[in-house]
C-alpha cells in the first residue's frame, strides 16, 4: 500500500531503487519483479552502509546518469549510520525531489517493518490489507518425512530461504504450482509431533499432487491455529482433518 504510493508518483517511467540487507524479507531479491513492472536495481546493504550522502547520490547516478527526479518516502534513510533523511537529499541532489508523506489505515502506519511484525506475529489478514496482496513465500520442493502420505495427509514440503517465516502454526493458503493455483492448507514450524525438525509443508485441496521437482509458492490468507504437539499420529491426523475442514470453509465463503 504505502510502496504503491511511491510508485504512482512516477507515472510508469523510471525505475525503483531497492536497498537488499541480505535479512529475511517480505519480498527478497528477484522476486520483486513479480510485483513491480518497473526496471529494479538491487543494491546491497553492505556496499553503500558505510557511504556518506553525496557519495550515495554519485552511486545511484553512476546506474542511472540521466536521473532527474527521485521519489522516497517520508521516513527514508540512507548514508552511513543512516544519518541522512528525505530532506537532505534536496542539499544533495540537483534534479527534483519528491517526498511521500505517511500512509495510514486505520491508525497504523503502513510500513514494511509494522508488515513484518504482523507476519511474524500470524496476523496474516490484516499483514495482507496493509501490503496490498496475499502475503507469499516461494521454495524449491524437497523430500518430506515420507509418512503424510502413507499415514496423514500429502504434502508438498518447500525448502524456504531468505523469506519472513509467519509465526508457527497452520494456515488456510493458496498454493501455486506451474502457474496453476489451488486452495491449500499449509504448516510452518518445527514438527513438534515427530521429529521436532522445521518444515514448510502444504496440502492441497481436493486435488492429488505428487512430489514436483520446481519451485512452489504458497499465498497465505488467514492463520487457523497455533502450532501444538500431539501425543500419536491417530490424534494429528484428526487435527489435520479438522484444519483441512476449516480451510475449505475459509474459501468456500469469498
Amino acid at each position: 500500500m504505502a510502496h504503491k504510493a511511491l510508485f504512482d508518483r512516477l507515472n510508469g517511467i523510471g525505475a525503483v531503487v531497492v536497498i537488499d540487507n541480505e535479512d529475511s524479507s517480505i519480498t527478497p531479491g528477484s522476486y520483486r519483479y513479480e510485483f513491480i513492472d518497473l526496471p529494479i536495481f538491487i543494491c546491497s546493504f553492505d556496499k553503500i552502509k558505510d557511504l556518506e550522502g553525496d557519495e550515495f547520490i554519485l552511486k545511484i547516478l553512476d546506474e542511472f546518469p540521466n536521473l532527474k527526479k527521485i521519489v522516497v518516502g517520508y521516513d527514508f534513510r540512507f548514508g552511513r549510520d543512516r544519518l541522512y533523511c528525505a530532506e537532505d537529499l534536496e542539499h544533495i541532489f540537483e534534479g527534483k525531489i519528491e517526498i511521500v508523506n505517511e500512509v495510514r489505515f486505520e491508525g497504523i502506519s503502513v510500513h514494511s517493518g509494522i508488515i513484518k511484525e504482523l507476519i511474524r506475529y500470524g496476523d496474516i489478514n490484516k499483514a495482507n490489507i496493509l501490503l496490498g496482496r496475499a502475503y507469499s513465500i516461494c521454495g524449491k520442493t524437497i523430500s518430506g518425512q515420507g509418512i503424510g502420505a502413507k499415514r496423514l495427509y500429502a504434502t508438498l514440503n518447500l525448502d524456504v530461504k531468505d523469506f519472513l517465516i509467519p509465526l508457527e502454526g497452520v494456515y488456510a493458503t493458496k498454493t501455486i504450482v506451474d502457474k496453476n493455483i489451488y486452495n491449500s492448507v499449509s504448516f510452518v514450524g518445527h514438527r513438534v509431533s515427530t521429529d521436532r525438525k522445521f518444515s514448510v509443508e502444504t496440502h492441497i485441496l481436493e486435488r492429488e499432487i505428487s512430489f514436483i521437482d520446481e519451485r512452489v509458492s504458497v499465498e497465505f490468507y488467514s492463520k487457523i491455529r497455533d502450532n501444538h504437539r500431539y501425543t500419536n499420529l491417530d490424534e494429528l491426523k484428526r487435527r489435520i482433518a479438522l484444519d483441512i475442514t476449516q480451510a475449505k470453509e475459509y474459501f468456500s465463503e469469498r
